[in-house]
C-alpha cells in the first residue's frame, strides 16, 4: 500500500477537500500488521498511524480499535485504504448528517478505470495504467474529475447497494452496534463491511442516507477481490458461506431508497 495510502490519506487533507472550510475531523489510521508502520504525506490534518492491537488477517479488529479512538460526532469507517475520496466528500457528509439525529450515510464506490478492476487486469490493466489515468484527471488539483476516469459499483446512486467502503454513522450508533462483528475472521474481512450496513439500517431510529455527487474510489493495488477475476469469485463465494453460516441467511443488497442527498445541488431528496 505504499503507492496507494498516501493518495486517499491526501484525498482527505484540507488541501484536497473542498468547502470544508467550517468542519474540524481527524484521520485515525490502524495498520494491520506490516513490517514497519506506513508514513502519511505531510499534511493537515495531521493523520494519527498506530499499530493494530491484535493484528490478524482480517481488518476487523483494527476497524474497532480506529472506531474506539476516534472523537468525533460523526465518525466515517474507511475499510480500505486504497480508495480515495472525491473532493467535496466530507462537507457533503456534513450536511447530510445535519438532516437526521441518526443517519447511515452510504457513500457509493467507484473504481478507477472502465471496467471492473478484477476483469479489466485480464486486458492490461495496471498501477502504471491508473497512474496514467489519475494524471489525465488532474489529480492532486482538487478539481480532478475522478468521475471521468472511474466505474460505478452501483448502476445509480438509487440502485441496490451491498456496501460502502466509507460509511458514516453517529458515534452513538457505533456504540450501540458494537462496530464490526469480530466473527468475520476470514481475509479481507469477508463480508463484516455488507453485514455492518445491513445492521446499521436494521437499527431502531436509523435513516438510510444515499449520497449522489461523491464517491471513494478504488486504486488497484492486488486487493482480495478487485486484482483478479478467478480470485474475486473464489473470494466472494467463500466469504458469501461464511455470512450464510454466522446469519443464517445470504448477504443481500440493500434496496431500499432511503434518503438520496445530492451533492452537487445540495438537495435532500426525502422518499
Amino acid at each position: 500500500m505504499d503507492r496507494e495510502l498516501p493518495r486517499t490519506l491526501w484525498s482527505l487533507s484540507r488541501s484536497f477537500q473542498q468547502g470544508a472550510e467550517g468542519l474540524s475531523w481527524e484521520i485515525i489510521v490502524v495498520d494491520n500488521g506490516s513490517e514497519q508502520l506506513p508514513a502519511a504525506p505531510d499534511m493537515t490534518p495531521v493523520p494519527q498511524i498506530i499499530a493494530a492491537t491484535s493484528p490478524g488477517p482480517s481488518p476487523v479488529s483494527a476497524m474497532n480499535q480506529a472506531l474506539s479512538l476516534a472523537r468525533g460526532k460523526i465518525i466515517g469507517a474507511w475499510i480500505d485504504g486504497a480508495r480515495m475520496a472525491s473532493s467535496g466528500l466530507l462537507a457533503a457528509v456534513a450536511r447530510a448528517a445535519a438532516a437526521h439525529p441518526a443517519p447511515v450515510i452510504a457513500v457509493p464506490n467507484r473504481q478507477f478505470g472502465s471496467d471492473r478492476q478484477a476483469t479489466a487486469t485480464q486486458h492490461g490493466y495496471d498501477q502504471a495504467t491508473e497512474d496514467a489515468l489519475l494524471s489525465r484527471a488532474g489529480w492532486p488539483d482538487p478539481a480532478a474529475d475522478f468521475f471521468a476516469v472511474s466505474w460505478p459499483e452501483e448502476a445509480s446512486a438509487t440502485a441496490p447497494m451491498l456496501e460502502s467502503n466509507a460509511l458514516f454513522l453517529h458515534r452513538d450508533t457505533w456504540a450501540a452496534l458494537g462496530g464490526f462483528d469480530p466473527l468475520f475472521t476470514e481475509p479481507g474481512g469477508g463480508m463484516c463491511n455488507p453485514d455492518m450496513l445491513d445492521r446499521a439500517l436494521n437499527h431502531a431510529g436509523t435513516q438510510f442516507v444515499r449520497m449522489a455527487g461523491v464517491a471513494t474510489f478504488h486504486q488497484i493495488h492486488g486487493g482480495t477481490s478487485t486484482s483478479d477475476a478467478a480470485q474475486a469469485v473464489r473470494s466472494v463465494k467463500e466469504a458469501t458461506r461464511n455470512y450464510l453460516r454466522l446469519r443464517g441467511k445470504p448477504p443481500r443488497k440493500q434496496r431500499a431508497p432511503g434518503w438520496l442527498y445530492d451533492a452537487t445541488t445540495g438537495v435532500m431528496t426525502r422518499s
